[in-house]
């Protein structure tokens, strides 16, 4: 083999190598799911369209929210799905946030939190329409909270995102 051969094959090498520790860091493969995220089959079938209704899927194992709220869990990554019933004035305060309610297939009411600051906001969100969501979980008495709907611009955080309308918001 000869020295060009050799040196080739390293900088290949160490390339490939960088690269998988960049998607590694990042979460995974673009469009995969890593181990730590708790997700609904509805959620992943399809996004945006209007109207939810739970059918023979609600209840805990269509709907990983109520596990974690069950469970009293918190800083889970969670996929999920749920039905706007009430739309709550932005939060300007330090990094502006669209804030509305959402509740899930099984009944449980979340608050969703989305950077708006970051991500764009989902002009025109009414109460009855169906959003599915990525991001952080966080419990509280009242069903909790979920945030980082978006991508992180230091990529230091698991990204999320909202479906609505036809469009992700991330």
């Amino acid at each position: 083999m000869t020295r060009r051969v050799r040196w080739t094959t390293v900088v290949v090498v160490v390339a490939l190598v960088a690269l998988a520790v960049l998607v590694i860091g990042r979460g995974g493969i673009p469009g995969g799911l890593p181990a730590a995220v708790v997700t609904s089959p509805s959620a992943t079938a399809g996004s945006g369209a209007a109207g939810s209704g739970g059918g023979a899927g609600s209840g805990s194992a269509g709907d990983p929210v109520r596990a974690l709220f069950e469970e009293r869990r918190s800083g889970v990554e969670v996929q999920g799905t749920g039905v706007v019933s009430r739309i709550l004035p932005d939060d300007d305060e330090g990094s502006r946030h669209q804030k509305f309610i959402l509740t899930t297939p099984a009944g449980i009411s979340i608050l969703v939190a989305h950077n708006i600051d970051i991500a764009p906001r989902l002009d025109g969100l009414s109460t009855g329409d169906r959003v599915d969501f990525r991001g952080d979980y966080e419990w509280s008495e009242k069903g909790g909270t979920v945030h980082w709907t978006h991508h992180d611009p230091s990529g230091r955080h698991e990204a999320g995102w909202l479906a609505w309308n036809g469009r992700t918001f991330s």
